[in-house]
């Protein structure tokens, strides 16, 4: 986007996105909450697009390569339209077409909004960070500075950028400030990171499980390195961070990137004399990336009391994508239908790719969401045990067996076939059993 002198604002919340003759549809919209905002759909439906046009809208970049328009595209059609709403509730919708001479998207916004912060995970493990007063003053500068798109390696080594003839340090990364922040004299910030790690931790269930995530002691590793290298503290001991788990990785680096866009929100802030903003938005690729089960279960309800730890009235929206039942389960305390969305990816009868608000409706447990519209599966079961117990049904009611695979045809077959692949504690075991009469006999009976 090459217009962005006009556009020197990165959002509150984002409360409209609307997309035509890009991405997987001719046309999608979304109406985001201002807290929580679920995303959900199988594999290749958008959810990973939706994130990258959100962060567009937010800040006026991409994160990664551009959005460029369907090939049933006409002239006219490419357009992003989106409205940012700010602390004073007051919002304009900004529009943006794509101009096929320059192969760029222009904008026709010319507001300033409620600035902000804004910081996107994505699912490769490489993070975006968006800091409005940052940006004003780059762009003040001519410096093209911002946006920070940081690579995995980026965030832990830092991310340096030429200007001119010198080079400036724009992050200095994990390793570094991990270190730096610990040995200071001063607790803080250091002190903030260790209470985002602690809320972000694993449960703490005495069940074998890694525990919570606390600093140990930094330390030097083998093979040439001479820097102190910071570790985590496990049940079986300290591990140096390199050497660490896709997810505590994952995790411990979210953690870094949160405090450190807050830390240095405020540092910038005061250089120009300015309040720190108290708008935050998270956009989440695939949360449950990486973590176990009773890590997926705990992971959103602590991301949404983290504010707590960085400043007691920031305002924070989520959007957050997820494959896992296990999340959507955790949120079910949490949800408030009046700040909180759910919204589904789903092919309709034509075969093309909808997006639309769920209603919200707890499930109870992760069998209910995996069988609720939101997965769509009939059965949380393997398929081989689905289309036998279909197959039993069938028979149970009377229907033709001829629709079904000559080893599910007969009453033995099936019953052969549930023996195969239930447990013996399996709830589906009494209704076949009592319906066909193959309780085993009691003696004298």
């Amino acid at each position: 986007m090459k217009d962005s002198e006009s556009r020197l604002y990165a959002g509150g919340a984002l409360s409209l996105l609307e997309l035509r003759g890009i991405g997987p549809a001719k046309e999608l919209g979304i109406e985001p909450a201002d807290r929580i905002n679920l995303i959900t759909g199988d594999n290749g439906l958008g959810k990973t697009f939706i994130l990258e046009c959100a962060w567009w809208a937010l800040t006026g970049s991409w994160a990664a390569a551009p959005v460029y328009p369907r090939a049933d595209a006409s002239k006219s059609e490419p357009t992003i339209t989106f409205r940012i709403s700010g602390a004073t509730d007051r919002s304009r919708p900004g529009r943006a077409h794509y101009d096929w001479k320059r192969q760029d998207w222009v904008s026709t916004v010319g507001y300033l909004a409620i600035p902000g912060l804004v910081i996107y995970a994505r699912v490769d493990g490489a993070f975006a960070v968006w800091d409005s007063v940052r940006h004003h003053l780059s762009a003040l500068r001519g410096e093209g500075l911002a946006p920070f798109i940081l690579s995995r390696e980026d965030i832990w080594e830092g991310l340096r950028k030429k200007v001119g003839a010198k080079t400036v340090q724009l992050c200095n990364g994990l390793i570094y400030d991990w270190t730096l922040w610990q040995g200071s004299p001063s607790s803080y910030p250091f002190e903030t990171l260790k209470k985002v790690l602690r809320r972000l931790s694993p449960p703490d269930l005495d069940q074998g499980d890694l525990g919570p995530l606390e600093p140990g002691k930094p330390t030097r590793i083998p093979g040439g390195e001479t820097r102190l290298i910071p570790t985590i503290r496990h049940a079986y001991g300290e591990e140096p961070l390199v050497y660490a788990s896709a997810a505590v990785r994952r995790i411990v680096a979210l953690a870094y990137l949160i405090v450190w866009t807050w830390e240095e929100h405020k540092a910038q802030a005061e250089l120009n004399r300015e309040e720190p903003q108290r708008r935050l938005v998270i956009l989440l690729d695939e949360i449950e990336a990486h973590l176990h089960p009773q890590w997926q279960r705990t992971i959103l309800p602590a991301l949404l009391a983290i504010q707590e730890d960085l400043e007691a009235d920031i305002q924070v929206q989520f959007l957050i994508s997820t494959h896992s039942p296990l999340v959507l389960a955790s949120v079910e305390p949490y949800f408030d239908e009046t700040r909180d969305r759910l919204f589904r990816f789903d092919l309709d009868d034509k075969r093309e790719v909808t997006l639309a608000q769920e209603p919200w409706s707890k499930q109870g447990d992760t069998v209910g969401w995996l069988t609720s519209d939101v997965f769509g599966l009939q059965q949380a079961r393997s398929r081989e045990a689905e289309a036998a117990i279909k197959a039993a049904e069938a028979l149970m009611r009377g229907d033709a067996m001829d629709q079904y695979p000559e080893h599910l045809g007969t009453k033995e077959q099936i019953h052969q076939e549930l023996l195969r692949l239930l447990p013996g504690h399996d709830p589906f075991w009494p209704r076949w059993l009592v319906d066909m009469d193959l309780l085993p006999k009691r003696k004298g009976a």
